[in-house]
């Protein structure tokens, strides 16, 4: 989970339809057979439940290379020893939420650098991805860990289904 606030300027902020067009210019650069999406997060968390959530719906998919699930979570405990599975010839998409402001909620993170996982609580995590994808999933406070767990879980869902929903069709794999 990081935080909207702490993104370099190197983020552009986008909905669903820019999702799509994201990961079709990733699929025009890469093999999907040497992509790695590291979909970050826990189920513990309603608010930190969508990395999981996505890398769900991947591998329902058949999306082959895919780190963090609702069954295997990839979380800041084991974040690192998770990155050391990924071979290190892979691309690796990044998928995690943040917070943000009020107006943001519901938007998406792009950009063709990494992300830095669980910056909203103060945890200082390496930074992952040659591409990432952040989810707002509600507004950034003073009480990060409590804004998490009253996060809508019907928001955290759509957003996943969104993400995943978008990578199918960027790598021609849904057919809309």
């Amino acid at each position: 989970m990081q935080t909207l606030n702490g993104t370099s300027g190197h983020h552009k902020r986008t909905d669903e339809a820019g999702l799509v067009e994201f990961f079709r210019d990733i699929r025009e650069q890469h093999s999907i057979d040497t992509i790695t999406f590291l979909c970050i997060g826990t189920d513990r968390s309603t608010g930190d439940a969508l990395g999981p959530l996505v890398g769900s719906h991947l591998l329902e998919y058949g999306i082959p290379h895919v780190v963090g699930s609702l069954s295997s979570p990839c979380d800041a405990h084991n974040l690192e020893a998770r990155l050391a599975e990924i071979p290190t010839h892979h691309i690796v998409v990044a998928v995690d939420a943040c917070l943000g402001q009020s107006a943001t909620v519901g938007l998406f993170l792009v950009s063709n650098e990494p992300i830095r996982p669980a910056q909203s609580v103060g945890t200082f995590l390496p930074a992952v991805g040659h591409y990432s994808v952040a989810a707002v999933v509600n507004a950034n406070g003073p009480r990060p860990y409590w804004t998490l767990q009253v996060t809508s879980l019907y928001q955290v869902m759509c957003m996943a289904e969104q993400i995943s929903l978008s990578i199918a069709k960027g790598f021609g794999i849904w057919k809309s």
